[in-house]
C-alpha cells in the first residue's frame, strides 16, 4: 500500500464495504468524499461526514498509517486546521493533538479487498485517454455534440451561482466578485481566494474601489501579508489596512494563499493586484459585462488590466525581481476569464428574460480560440480537431464528466459506439 493509491481507492470508492468506524467504534457516514487536491494541503476538501448524529463540513487527510501524521508535522501547518477526518490504511500510532480536537481517525485495512494490491501494476499502465479509445473515431461524435455538452456545462455552473446569489442576497456584483476572484486563483488558489471575496462585505469594497492602495491593502492584509512590514510600500498597504479595518470593522480572519507549484506571474500577489487593479479600473465592471454584445467588447475590459507599478521589480514582498517589466494578463488568461467566469455570469442574469441566450453565449465561444491543455491534447492525439472553445470546452467537460468517470451507458458518444456496433 502506499499514499497514492490509498487516495485513489478513496476518490473512486472502491471498498468492500462502508460500514465505516471510527477507532472508538462509532458509526461514519461519508455524506461527501470530498474533492481529491493534487497540490499543497489536505488530500480531500469540501467533504462531508455524519458522525454521532453530528454532521462536519471540511478536508479530509489520508495516510498509509497514523504515525505519519506526525513524519508530516500536519500539527503545525493551519492548512490543516478544518480537518474533520484522518483516514489511515493502518492505525499504529495514538495521535494525541487529533484526540483533543475530536477529529475521528478512521481505519481502512479490513475495508480493503487484497486483491486489488495484485491489480495495481495493470492499473497503473492503463494509459488510454478515454475507455472506448480503441473502437473510438472522431466520426463518432454525435451531431450538436459540442453544443449540448457546453449547455450542460452552464446549466450546472449556473446552478452554482444561483446557489451563491440566493445566500447574497440576490447581488450579482458581489456573486461577479467571488466568481473573478475564484478564477484570477487558478488552480491552486481559486477556493482561497474566493473565501476572501466572500469574507468581504462587498458594500466595503465598493466603497474603496476608486483608491486601489486601498484595495490592494484590503485584498494583502486579509491574506496575512502585512504583519511584518519588509519595505516602504508594504508600510503603506500595512497602514492603509489598518486604517480600514478599523473603520469598516474587518475581523481578524487570515486567508494565507499558497505559492508551492506556482509560476512566479502567477503568484496571488501578483494576481491579486490585478484583480484590485480590474475593480479600480472598471467602476461599473458588471455592467459593461452584462451588456457586451461581442468578444471584443469583453477582451477590452481585460487587455489593460495590470498589477500597480511595485510588482514591476517584484514577484513577492520585499524581494527586488532582476526582470523589470509591469505584469499585466495575457490573452489566455483573459481567455479563461471569459470563459469559465463571464460566460456563465451572463448566461445566469439572462437566461429567465431572453430566450435566445443560449445561441448568444455559444457564438462567445465560437469567437474565442481553442485551449491549451493536456486533455485536449489527448483528444488530439486520437483524431479529434478543435476550432474554437466551444469544441474545447465541451471535450473538457465529457471527460471530466462522462470518460474519467466511466460513464459509458450516458455517453452520447458511447451510445452511438453502441448502437453501431448492435447492427454489425
Amino acid at each position: 500500500m502506499n499514499e497514492k493509491l490509498l487516495q485513489y481507492l478513496w476518490n473512486y470508492k472502491i471498498f468492500v464495504n462502508y460500514d465505516f468506524k471510527d477507532l472508538d467504534g462509532n458509526l461514519i457516514e461519508i455524506l461527501n468524499f470530498g474533492i481529491w487536491n493534487t497540490d499543497s494541503g489536505p488530500d480531500f476538501l469540501m467533504a462531508k461526514i455524519k458522525i454521532n448524529n453530528i454532521i462536519l463540513a471540511g478536508n479530509i487527510e489520508l495516510h498509509v498509517k497514523s504515525s505519519d501524521w506526525i513524519f508530516h508535522q500536519h500539527s503545525q501547518d493551519p492548512n490543516y486546521d478544518n480537518i474533520i477526518l484522518h483516514v489511515v490504511y493502518q492505525n499504529d500510532a495514538d495521535l494525541p493533538d487529533l484526540q483533543n480536537k475530536n477529529i475521528p481517525t478512521l481505519e481502512l485495512r479490513e475495508h480493503i479487498d487484497e486483491t486489488i494490491f495484485a491489480n495495481y501494476q495493470n492499473l497503473l499502465k492503463e494509459n488510454q485517454l478515454i475507455p472506448c479509445e480503441n473502437i473510438f473515431s472522431a466520426d463518432k461524435i454525435p451531431v450538436h455534440f459540442y453544443e449540448e455538452s457546453l449547455l450542460k456545462k452552464l446549466d450546472e455552473k449556473s446552478s452554482e451561482l444561483e446557489k451563491d446569489l440566493e445566500s447574497h442576497k440576490n447581488n450579482y456584483e458581489a456573486v461577479l466578485f467571488h466568481s473573478l476572484s475564484y478564477s484570477f486563483g487558478l488552480k491552486v488558489n481559486a477556493h482561497l481566494f474566493k473565501d476572501i471575496a466572500v469574507s468581504i462585505d462587498f458594500g466595503v469594497l465598493n466603497k474603496i474601489r476608486q483608491n486601489k492602495t486601498q484595495t490592494e491593502s484590503l485584498l494583502f492584509g486579509i491574506s496575512g501579508w502585512l504583519e511584518d512590514p519588509k519595505d516602504d510600500q508594504m508600510k503603506i498597504w500595512r497602514r492603509e489596512f489598518d486604517f480600514i479595518k478599523a473603520k469598516f470593522d474587518i475581523s481578524d480572519l487570515v486567508i494565507r494563499p499558497k505559492f508551492l507549484r506556482l509560476r512566479p506571474p502567477n503568484f496571488p500577489t501578483i494576481r491579486l493586484s490585478q484583480l484590485a487593479d480590474l475593480y479600480f479600473q472598471h467602476q461599473n465592471l458588471f455592467s459593461k459585462i452584462i451588456n457586451a454584445k461581442k468578444t471584443e467588447e469583453l477582451f477590452t475590459i481585460f487587455k489593460d488590466i495590470k498589477a500597480s507599478e511595485y510588482w514591476d521589480t517584484h514577484f513577492n514582498f520585499g524581494k527586488i525581481s532582476p526582470v523589470d517589466q509591469p505584469k499585466i494578463l495575457s490573452k489566455d488568461f483573459i481567455d479563461l476569464l471569459i470563459l469559465n467566469t463571464i460566460m456563465p455570469l451572463k448566461y445566469t442574469y439572462h437566461k429567465y428574460q431572453n430566450e435566445e441566450i443560449a445561441d448568444e453565449i455559444l457564438t462567445f465561444y465560437r469567437e474565442i480560440a481553442p485551449e491549451k491543455n493536456s486533455i485536449i491534447d489527448g483528444w488530439k492525439k486520437i483524431g479529434v480537431k478543435t476550432k474554437n472553445a466551444l469544441q474545447t470546452q465541451s471535450l473538457n467537460y465529457h471527460f471530466k464528466n462522462y470518460c474519467s468517470a466511466k460513464n459509458c451507458l450516458n455517453c452520447s458518444i458511447g451510445f452511438k459506439i453502441l448502437k453501431e456496433t448492435h447492427h454489425v
